[in-house]
């Protein structure tokens, strides 16, 4: 009988990424199986995300409820990745004694080994090194497990904001061969991948190392993968405004199976701010980016980033702020969050003299005005014909289908279940706070073949 692993993720899309490859890892190397409770598991891993406050309390009270799993199946394994594992590496065995693997993002490849020199009475297993682009080289085939995937085309991120925890939890950036992502985005196009949502910390940093011995920035990489067969869109998430170069505002113009969404987070509309924040770019500069990318790909939606109460906004840098977003017009949808010290950072030393309430009211005013935007950008799109691709049914209700606009709005509507797979156009009827309605007009035919797995 095989062994089972239960994996629960917090945080980005990256973590969920490192989630399914730790699963595939363990499948692959080790012959285990993946469930979907705890209750049914041998192996728990629990994927973290330091990037929120108090991450890491909430780590140690979600151990605790897993510890009361292990008492009750002894020969469990209790496993803590992602960023707050490489924050404290033995540290959470010293808190946690009954956790028997810590390992961080770049070391997830290991687990096979770790569990079993856990389960061969080596004690805890504490990983939590940056071992470079090895990760990559481990890890099993890529698998399609719907129409869509994440690829991760970079590890780590180099720019050291004053705010951030990255480079510290996963390191400097690294970036895979290009010829490797061509690969692995070829082979789930072969299995029936339709879309591919390109990830990083720093995504628009790349710089993959080319056969040639010469270096393709994402631009590059981007027309390349347009030219697989079936991939008929594209993504990538999350680009830093000082890393955005002429190539990727090239690739918008050029590129139509580049979706018409781009998410450039901007952090602060004050120059002051952004100069604490050591983000490397003025607001004048990040506007221009924009005017320029508005200007490749007409319609384009824009998402962003948006912290409040950074040490020492005040009420003149908040009304900046406030300024900037109304010029620039985030109608894509935006993160907004209150400032929240992240241990080791060079912000955490910075003073911190406004009031909570203050940079709570301030964040509500803020997203009172975001919504407005995205509110008012979805009922713009009511009438018009969206290219879908239908990825299944709607969570919220299963007799509909869903899927994503090229602006990255998620739409509903009626439809049938041999859709799914297909581009169809849809025309927007309604517009709700988070989500469209629609009508199929038309749908792709024939169904593209899918490789069937032997």
């Amino acid at each position: 009988m095989s062994s089972t692993v239960f994996v629960e993720t917090q945080g980005c899309q990256m973590n969920v990424y490192d989630a399914d490859r730790m699963a595939d890892v363990l499948v692959a190397e080790a012959g285990f199986r993946r469930v979907d409770a705890p209750e049914e598991a041998d192996v728990l891993l629990l994927n973290t995300c330091s990037v929120r406050e108090k991450a890491q309390e909430k780590v140690f009270s979600h151990l605790g409820r897993w510890r009361r799993h292990k008492e009750r199946r002894p020969g469990t394994l209790i496993g803590v990745g992602g960023c707050v594992a490489s924050q404290e590496g033995g540290g959470i065995v010293r808190r946690a004694p009954f956790v028997d693997l810590v390992f961080g993002p770049q070391t997830l490849h290991r687990l096979p080994e770790m569990v079993a020199r856990a389960r061969g009475g080596g004690g805890p297993q504490i990983d939590v090194s940056f071992p470079e682009i090895e990760k990559f080289d481990r890890l099993p085939e890529p698998r399609a497990e719907g129409f869509t995937a994440f690829v991760s085309i970079m590890e780590g991120c180099s720019k050291y904001c004053s705010f951030c925890v990255v480079p510290y939890t996963r390191g400097d950036e690294i970036s895979r061969p290009f010829e490797d992502v061509v690969a692995e985005v070829a082979a789930l196009a072969e299995q029936g991948v339709r879309e591919v949502d390109l990830l990083g910390q720093n995504v628009n940093a790349y710089r993959g190392p080319m056969d040639d011995g010469t270096e393709a920035d994402l631009g590059l990489l981007i027309h390349y993968l347009a030219a697989i067969d079936g991939i008929d869109r594209i993504r990538f998430t999350t680009s830093h405004p000082a890393e955005f170069n002429q190539g990727l505002v090239d690739a918008y113009r050029e590129v139509p199976e580049l979706a018409s969404y781009l998410h450039l987070p901007v952090q602060s509309g004050s120059d002051l701010i952004l100069r604490l924040m050591k983000r490397g770019y003025a607001v004048a500069e990040y506007e221009a980016l924009i005017a320029e990318v508005r200007a490749a790909r007409p319609g384009i939606a824009l998402a962003t980033d948006l912290i409040v109460g950074f040490p020492g906004e005040t009420a003149d840098e908040f009304e900046e702020t406030v300024a900037m977003t109304e010029r620039v017009v985030f109608d894509g949808g935006a993160f907004s969050f209150v400032y929240s010290s992240r241990p080791g950072t060079p912000a955490a030393d910075l003073t911190d003299d406004t009031p909570p309430e203050v940079k709570r009211a301030r964040l509500h005013r803020l997203q009172a005005l975001l919504q407005a935007q995205q509110l008012e950008a979805a009922r713009r799109l009511v009438g018009s014909v969206q290219a879908v691709l239908v990825e299944g049914p709607s969570r919220r209700n299963p007799a509909e289908l869903t899927g994503r606009t090229p602006c990255n709005r998620t739409v509903n509507f009626p439809g049938e279940s041999w859709m799914a797979g297909r581009f169809a156009d849809v025309r927007v009827t309604g517009a709700r706070a988070h989500s469209l309605r629609g009508e199929v007009v038309a749908v792709e035919r024939p169904p593209r073949p899918v490789a069937v797995a032997d």
